[in-house]
C-alpha cells in the first residue's frame, strides 16, 4: 500500500497542469497515465523487416562420418532469411532511423512500417558491429522525431519505457525501472556501457525506444538475459545502450558511413584492493597502466608503466573496461585528459587520440579465388586485451570473385586451411600450393566457415 500511495503521488506530480490532460477521473481522483506521453512518441518509434542471405550447409555435412562414406564435398549454399526488429526515428527532416546493427546485418532489402502504416524501403548509411548501432535513411514526408535526453544523469530506480516490436506483433509497450548503470563485461558487443532495465524486451524488440517519463530517449534496446530460446518471454533483465553513446556513433556513421576508431596504445588492468595496498593509495577503482606501446600516442603525451589513471575527461574510471570504451568511442585527432596517480600524486596527462594504422594487400596476393578482397594486417596494444592481431577485410568490391565467395566487408579471417592465422606472413603459408580454401571467419557475433574451390 505505501509504495501505491508514492506511486500515485508521483504519478500527480509529474501530471500537473503544467502538462497533458488527464484521463477521466474516478470519484474525484484522477488516474495516473502515460498515454498523453506516448501518444506524442510513439509515432517515431517504427518497426523493420529486413530480407537477406546466408550461407549455410546441410546438417548431414556437419556429421564427419557422413561426409566420408559418401565422400560428399563440403558444399555451401545460399538460404533467404527474415527478420523483425525495430528503429527510432531521430532526424525526420533527413529520414534518420537510429537502430541496431544486428537489425539490419546481411540485409539487401529493408523495410520501414510507420506508426500510421505506411511501408518505406530504407537504406543504410552506416553501421558499427563493435556497438551494435546502426543508421538508416528512409525518404518520407509527415515524420515525427524524438528528443535525447542526457543519459549521464540517469540513476539507478528511475521509471523507464521500452517501445518496440516484440515478436513482430506490431508497436508494443512496456514499462519498468532502470536496474542497473554500466554494465559491461557481457560479452555481447566490444564497447558495452549498458542500461539494465526490467522494463519486459523480448525478440523484435532490438532497436527500439527506452524512453524516460518525459518521453525524452534515453537508450537503445539491443539484448536479453536468458536461454538461446528465441521463443523464451522477458525474464526481467533487458540491456539498452545509452543514448549519449549512441548518438555518438550515430553522428560518425552519418558524416563518414563508418566509426573511425583512434587508439591510446597502452594495456591495463583493473586496479584492485590489493594492488592499491601495494601503490600505497586510497583509490580502489581504476585501470593500471602494465605497457606501453613504442611511438604510440600514451607514449607521446607523457603516459607511463604504473600509472594508475582514475579520470577520463573528467569522468571517473572505474575499470580497465572503462578506458577501452571511452577510446574506442572518440574520434581521431581528439584529447582526452588523464587523471592518473604516479608515485603517491596526482597528476594530468593530455593524450592524443591518433588513428590506427593499417597494413592492406589485396586478397589476389594470397589466392586469384580472393581477388577483389583488401585484407588488412591488424597490430595494435589494446587496452582490455592486450597486444592484438588479426586479420580483417578491409573491403570487397561487389561481384568480385572474393564477394562471390562469400567475403564481405569487416570479416575478420580466423584461420585458413585449419591454420590459424593473424599475419599476413602465416596467411601466405596457409594459401601456398593450395588448391581450394577453407576460411574460418566471424562476421558480427556469428562464426563460419567458407570453403573457396
Amino acid at each position: 500500500m505505501i509504495l501505491k500511495a508514492l506511486l500515485f503521488t508521483f504519478f500527480l506530480v509529474f501530471t500537473g497542469p503544467g502538462h497533458a490532460a488527464l484521463p477521466v477521473a474516478v470519484d474525484g481522483i484522477a488516474l495516473p497515465s502515460l498515454a498523453p506521453m506516448l501518444e506524442k512518441i510513439t509515432p517515431a518509434v517504427v518497426n523493420i523487416s529486413t530480407r537477406g542471405k546466408v550461407l549455410v550447409r546441410s546438417s548431414l555435412l556437419s556429421d564427419p562420418l557422413f561426409k566420408r562414406f559418401f565422400n560428399i564435398p563440403d558444399i555451401q549454399s545460399e538460404r533467404e532469411i527474415m527478420s523483425l526488429g525495430s528503429g527510432v526515428i531521430v532526424d525526420a527532416a533527413n529520414g534518420y532511423i537510429l537502430t541496431n546493427n544486428h537489425v539490419i546485418e546481411g540485409a539487401i532489402e529493408i523495410t520501414v512500417t510507420l506508426r500510421d502504416g505506411r511501408e518505406v524501403t530504407a537504406e543504410v548509411l552506416g553501421r558499427d558491429p563493435d556497438t551494435d548501432i546502426a543508421v538508416i535513411k528512409i525518404n518520407a514526408k509527415h515524420l515525427k522525431s524524438i528528443s535525447f535526453a542526457d543519459s549521464s544523469h540517469l540513476r539507478v530506480g528511475d521509471f523507464v519505457v521500452a517501445i518496440g516490436n516484440p515478436f513482430g506483433l506490431g508497436q508494443t509497450v512496456t514499462s519498468g525501472i532502470i536496474s542497473a548503470l554500466g554494465r559491461s563485461g557481457l560479452g555481447i558487443e566490444s564497447y558495452e556501457d549498458f542500461i539494465q532495465t526490467d522494463a519486459s524486451i523480448n525478440v523484435g524488440n532490438s532497436g527500439g525506444a527506452l524512453v524516460n517519463l518525459r518521453g525524452e530517449l534515453i537508450g537503445i534496446n539491443t539484448a536479453i538475459m536468458g536461454s538461446s530460446d528465441t521463443n523464451q518471454g522477458s525474464i526481467g533483465i533487458g540491456f539498452a545502450i545509452p543514448i549519449n553513446m549512441a548518438s555518438d556513433i550515430m553522428f560518425q556513421l552519418i558524416e563518414h558511413g563508418e566509426v573511425k576508431r583512434g587508439r591510446l596504445g597502452v594495456n591495463a588492468q583493473d586496479l584492485t584492493v590489493e594492488l592499491a595496498k601495494a601503490f600505497d593509495i586510497e583509490s580502489t577503482q581504476g585501470a593500471v597502466v602494465t605497457q606501453i606501446e613504442q611511438g604510440s600516442p600514451a607514449q607521446k603525451g607523457g603516459l607511463k608503466v604504473g600509472d594508475v589513471i582514475i579520470k577520463a575527461n573528467g569522468r571517473r574510471v572505474r575499470s580497465s573496461v572503462d578506458m577501452h570504451n571511452l577510446v574506442g568511442l572518440m574520434r581521431v585527432g581528439q584529447h582526452i585528459q588523464l587523471e592518473v596517480i604516479r608515485g603517491g600524486r596526482v597528476m594530468l596527462v593530455k593524450v592524443t587520440i591518433q588513428q590506427m594504422e593499417t597494413v592492406t594487400v589485396d586478397g589476389s596476393e594470397f589466392s586469384f579465388r580472393l581477388t577483389g578482397a583488401k585484407i588488412g594486417e591488424i597490430k595494435e596494444a589494446d587496452i582490455r586485451e592486450g597486444k592484438v592481431e588479426y586479420l580483417q577485410v578491409m573491403d570487397v568490391k561487389p561481384d568480385s570473385q572474393a564477394w562471390n565467395t562469400g567475403l564481405r566487408k569487416d570479416d575478420i579471417i580466423y584461420s585458413i586451411n585449419k591454420q590459424l592465422v593473424k599475419t599476413f606472413e602465416q596467411a601466405f603459408a596457409a594459401t601456398k600450393l593450395s588448391r581450394s580454401l577453407l576460411l574460418n571467419i566471424q562476421r558480427g557475433n556469428q562464426a563460419m566457415y567458407i570453403l573457396i574451390k
